[in-house]
């Protein structure tokens, strides 16, 4: 049991909003680290714990998600073989490295910028007719990816899906499962090379925790049944790059 006596009212309203990021992501097959790091940045949260916090929430979304979304058969393993081959080993060389604060921040600040761009204009759409995978472009794109999740705490879903849709890899549905999965691997990646800052976890990791666990069980069931909260999504993105402006310019 949580003990409360370590929750501040500022936690609660963290796991809130990271309930409701959850919910947006997920829907899309997304472990949703993006929001929760933006949203742990306007709480004020320290920055050394942002991105082991970000991929232990996660690695709980993302698991449920892999298995709900590839039980509907959501998956396409042709791209997400050579894409996690690339990406497991470099997003954990990412998790080894910890970047000078003023340079993480400003990386972290594109990763977020790019993602709240694209959860307001989907800049990437689907090709009428797929293509054959290039196995060897797949597993550099997994790899670069992979890379830039270890290092800023990401899983990499808001880099993967928009791409492998563009390139006519997968369908849309499709991606929502390659991505759930490949972003389990990175973050499971990403986090045995962060090992260390595990033991350093404040108590409202485990609210947290309920929080993603709540928000994933309900966006899932609402990707899964083809809902699509477009507004909602646009209202995150504006938080991110509010976030990202945040991270870049201070």
């Amino acid at each position: 049991m949580i003990a409360l006596d370590y929750l501040s009212l500022n936690d609660l309203i963290t796991a809130l909003f990271i309930f409701i990021g959850a919910v947006i992501y997920s829907s899309v097959g997304h472990g949703g680290a993006s929001s929760y790091i933006a949203i742990m940045s306007f709480m004020g949260t320290p920055t050394q714990i942002i991105k082991p916090i970000g991929l232990s929430l996660n690695i709980i979304v993302s698991s449920i998600a892999s298995y709900r979304f590839v039980k509907h058969r959501f998956l396409n393993p042709s791209v997400l073989i050579p894409v996690v081959s690339g990406s497991i080993p470099a997003a954990f060389i990412g998790g080894l490295i910890d970047l000078p604060s003023s340079l993480f921040r400003l990386l972290l600040g594109f990763v977020l910028l790019f993602a709240g761009l694209q959860l307001i204009f989907n800049f990437f759409h689907q090709r009428n007719e797929l293509q054959k995978v290039n196995f060897i472009m797949a597993f550099f794109l997994g790899g670069v990816i992979g890379l830039v999740s270890g290092l800023t705490g990401t899983g990499g879903g808001i880099f993967l899906s928009p791409l492998i849709i563009f390139l006519g890899w997968t369908t849309i549905r499709e991606a929502s499962g390659t991505a759930s999965i490949f972003i389990l691997c990175n973050s499971l990646a990403g986090l045995a090379g962060n090992f260390s800052t595990i033991g350093h976890l404040p108590p409202s990791i485990f609210l947290y925790s309920i929080a993603v666990l709540m928000g994933v069980l309900i966006g899932t069931h609402l990707g899964i049944k083809q809902l699509n909260p477009d507004g909602l999504r646009k209202v995150l993105g504006v938080v991110l790059i509010i976030a990202a402006l945040k991270f870049i310019l201070t």
